[in-house]
């Protein structure tokens, strides 16, 4: 069977919600003894119900990926109870909407906390744990990384940085036989994408939502699904000849 993850741990951060939840639950569906990180307990538990429906036995582990103890801690509960890690998926961060001049400093600092360190401080734990065996490392990296988009200052720089940050670990790494790319979506609906409206756009919530999808070419927001499929393929057998990678998901972005 192609795809196929049987036997592999795969631990994916933020997987209480959104693309981690739906990436979670198609690895558990492909074998995987998943690991769903989260900064919400409850969170995870509620998409590890549904792993268990499935016929898989997911470990939930709190965790907040910007702080190194509660990483460290995490990575030595999987190192206990899994005793390997195949394939980390760094998918935990967070939104921020605004320019330079009306991002404050404490915002700044919050989106590259969750969005640059936290795949810095995962990445390193999973390095750490995969030298001499190989594995598989795939970042949430965004359309961002690739272009410009307006009002997006803080986020663009941490996807930005994931971009990068992809490329360096897959060259110091491909002589241990680990691998590393990251996933470049445009507009996915999902909770995020939901908080985010609210959020930024409180009242105007409809027509927000409106105007995000029918910005892209295909006049739709994509699925959680839809990045699952894609992250399904980079972390298996078949995607082993892979890496240093940036893979958009766009609605034909990139192409108009």
């Amino acid at each position: 069977m192609m795809f196929d993850l049987a036997g592999k741990t795969a631990v994916i951060t933020g997987a209480g919600s959104g693309i981690g939840e739906s990436i979670a639950l198609l690895f558990a569906k492909s074998g995987a003894r998943v690991v769903l990180l989260d900064i919400s307990p409850p969170a995870a538990e509620s998409v590890a119900a549904k792993a268990r429906a499935l016929g898989a036995e997911p470990i939930v582990l709190g965790c907040d990926v910007g702080d190194a103890r509660s990483v460290e801690t995490a990575f030595a509960a999987i190192d206990e109870r899994c005793g390997k890690i195949d394939i980390l998926v760094n998918n935990a961060g967070i939104a921020h909407v605004g320019t330079v001049e009306s991002t404050d400093e404490q915002a700044f600092e919050r989106v590259l906390r969750v969005n640059v360190k936290g795949v810095y401080l995962c990445a390193r734990a999973a390095v750490r744990r995969m030298r001499g065996r190989g594995g598989v490392i795939l970042n949430m990296a965004s359309i961002a990384s690739l272009i410009g988009l307006e009002d997006r200052f803080a986020y663009s720089a941490s996807k930005g940085a994931v971009l990068t940050m992809t490329r360096s670990i897959a060259v110091d790494y491909m002589e241990a036989n680990i691998r590393c790319n990251c996933i470049c979506p445009a507009r996915v609906h999902t909770p995020f994408v939901d908080k985010m409206v609210s959020e930024f756009h409180a009242g105007e919530e409809a027509a927000a939502f409106e105007k995000l999808a029918k910005s892209q070419p295909m006049g739709r927001m994509g699925t959680p699904e839809e990045v699952a499929a894609m992250a399904l393929y980079l972390c298996s057998d078949e995607a082993s000849f892979v890496t240093g990678q940036a893979f958009p998901i766009d609605g034909g972005t990139l192409v108009k």
